[in-house]
């Protein structure tokens, strides 16, 4: 081998370990595309305004573009009016309770850890994010996961969360049964 094609093996090795993720799901059971979803406020634990309204939105079009048509999203007069969204447990059970109202089967929540970017030079977009598939008429957990993403100093954070929440969900909604 070439020393200009060791170094370049060795560059191409280094750029791919700059835009780094880490993913943790859990396997799904069979859920139906068919069924009532719905999307729940997910809590901010970030530092950033509205980062829990921002990934909500992501996940709403992502679950439409796997195959979820009938869908809806908690309503925003039902949602704490605060500028950080704290989404305590008390927000959570109410939003829940909200499901059941409309007869959906299945909950899509979620906390955003994560969504800056990073302080430097290059200024890398950073997003943590949790998301849980909830059966709404037991309050069972069907499926968790969970990943943080950080990717290249030219690239949107929005674009680096819907990554990284794809990878997310595509293994929470592999199983369906219909």
């Amino acid at each position: 081998m070439t020393r200009l094609a060791t170094r370049l093996i060795l560059l191409a090795s280094v750029l791919l370990l700059t835009a780094c993720s880490t993913l943790d799901r859990s396997e799904a059971p069979p859920l139906s595309s068919k069924a009532l979803w719905v999307v729940l406020p997910f809590a901010n634990n970030t530092e950033t305004p509205l980062a829990g309204s921002r990934a909500e939105a992501i996940a709403e079009g992502l679950l439409r573009s796997n195959g979820i048509s009938r869908l809806r999203r908690y309503p925003a007069s039902l949602q704490q009016d605060a500028l950080f969204e704290p989404g305590g447990r008390k927000e959570a059970d109410a939003a829940l309770a909200w499901a059941r109202e409309q007869g959906a089967r299945y909950a899509l929540s979620g906390s955003v850890d994560e969504w800056r970017y990073k302080v430097g030079v290059d200024g890398e977009p950073a997003v943590g994010i949790a998301l849980s598939i909830v059966d709404v008429a037991s309050g069972e957990t069907l499926w968790s996961g969970v990943g943080g993403k950080s990717g290249w100093s030219r690239e949107a954070l929005s674009a680096v969360a819907q990554q990284l929440m794809r990878s997310l969900l595509g293994a929470g909604l592999a199983a369906r049964q219909d």
